[in-house]
């Protein structure tokens, strides 16, 4: 299981544009305006060969510090309570605050290692007005970057892998780990208990009643694996609730110890951002996915509802959209074994493996059918295939220029490979090696 690492500190110091730096991609939007992140973006890096998570906890516009008290405060002790470690950005352009050193206050008082980032550090005149915020009384290091072009990130980076701590394996580990994610209040405790015919989990009409992640071992219908219940929000002393930012934490937390996940959707309300947002987070961790659309029962239908909702679902979801999708109501148990059907197949196609003999026989024709593009007149073969030995299907292809091979291309691969093989609701990957 990956570390946790939350990016907090006052509007408009670059918090978002570290956390794509950090990610590898422009996933938060960028802009000199302070509180233009809203939504709560979360991400996978790596550093060193070591993952972990990224969580940019985002800002608000602020009129006064009434408003900070009332909506970054609880955005810091959330971030406290969840991370392994804490990046406590600031500007070294405009100096130390009042914001800076509120924020700062807060910090003290947690165990959780905090990383003091002087951000826009761009020139070393800068990097010298870096020191001023060894005043804030936060760890031995201050770590002047500029994450507009990355200098100083390596530092930072080396030393906050270096102080990951190992994370326990899960008890269980030999049975399939099956887990129910989803936006709050979709009915994820409503679906387990359902399965399970006991009133395990709490449910209300309040989003965020699961406080914790459940483990439940279901033994039925010849089954046997574990099922997690995504936790909601947990109450913690003097800190306000922020449901969405406290449940994507705890998604993270699930999903990544899980090897199949059962995204569920609320039918009343279609496919939100926030949906595929955990279908990302999802695949970007290698998991099984099965799409399970709660509360069926409530929507009025015609001769082709299934069918539309289904393929809205699937041009959203593309372009890996090889994922059982099935319609149900927790509430009255409608198909609710179908999805645990679903959910083992998942599984069973994600520790699938072929013969090298068998792979090489089919992707052989495959490739000699529709060769890779000649690039600057050299041309490209590929001369074996095999499955490397991971947790989640990976094909690794030899051939003499494998840096001419594009996306495209790799996309074709992957098609043939579904095309003989049963990976639904699987994520491939695909590496090309130099034979």
């Amino acid at each position: 299981m990956s570390n946790i690492v939350a990016i907090v500190g006052r509007p408009n110091v670059g918090k978002s544009t570290l956390f794509n730096r950090l990610i590898g991609s422009r996933k938060a939007i960028v802009n000199e305006t302070a509180g233009v992140t809203r939504d709560r973006n979360y991400g996978k890096a790596d550093w060193n060969g070591k993952e972990f998570s990224v969580i940019d906890t985002g800002g608000y516009s602020f009129n006064s510090e009434d408003v900070f008290d009332e909506e970054i405060r609880k955005q810091v002790m959330l971030a406290i309570d969840e991370a392994d470690a804490i990046l406590f950005v600031l500007d070294v352009q405009h100096g130390l605050t009042d914001l800076d050193e509120a924020v700062a206050r807060i910090l003290r008082r947690t165990t959780k290692k905090v990383y003091l980032v002087a951000n826009k550090a761009d020139n070393s005149d800068l990097i010298f007005a870096a020191n001023e915020f060894y005043s804030v009384g936060i760890g031995d290091v201050v770590y002047p970057i500029s994450s507009v072009n990355g200098s100083g990130t390596g530092d930072l980076l080396d030393a906050v892998v270096g102080d990951f701590e190992e994370k326990p394996e899960e008890e269980d580990n030999e049975l399939p780990r099956l887990a129910f994610v989803g936006r709050p209040n979709v009915g994820k405790s409503s679906t387990v208990n359902a399965l399970i015919g006991i009133e395990r989990n709490i449910v209300t009409d309040v989003a965020g009643t699961t406080r914790d992640s459940i483990h439940t071992r279901f033994q039925k219908f010849g089954h046997d694996f574990m099922m997690v219940d995504t936790a909601g929000v947990r109450k913690k002393p003097k800190v306000n609730e922020d449901l969405e930012f406290y449940s994507v934490m705890r998604s993270i937390r699930t999903i990544e110890t899980a090897d199949v996940c059962v995204l569920i959707l609320d039918a009343t309300r279609g496919v939100e951002a926030q949906d595929l947002s955990i279908f990302d987070l999802i695949i970007k961790n290698r998991k099984g996915v099965v799409i399970m659309v709660n509360k069926w029962d409530l929507i009025e239908k015609e001769t082709n509802t299934m069918k539309e909702f289904e393929q809205e679902i699937r041009n959203k979801i593309a372009p890996f959209n090889d994922v059982p999708i099935i319609f149900t109501s927790a509430l009255s148990k409608q198909r609710l074994l179908n999805v645990l059907e679903s959910a083992l197949e998942v599984y069973e196609n994600r520790v699938r493996k072929i013969q090298t003999s068998e792979l090489n026989k089919v992707m052989q024709d495959a490739i000699a059918a529709f060769t890779p593009p000649s690039v600057k007149g050299k041309f490209i073969k590929i001369k074996y295939v095999t499955q490397l030995p991971t947790l989640a299907p990976t094909f690794a292809f030899y051939c003499n220029l494998p840096q001419y091979i594009k996306d495209p291309y790799k996309r074709y691969l992957e098609n043939q490979i579904r095309k003989n093989w049963t990976f639904t609701g699987v994520p491939i990957q695909i590496f090309m090696r130099k034979k």
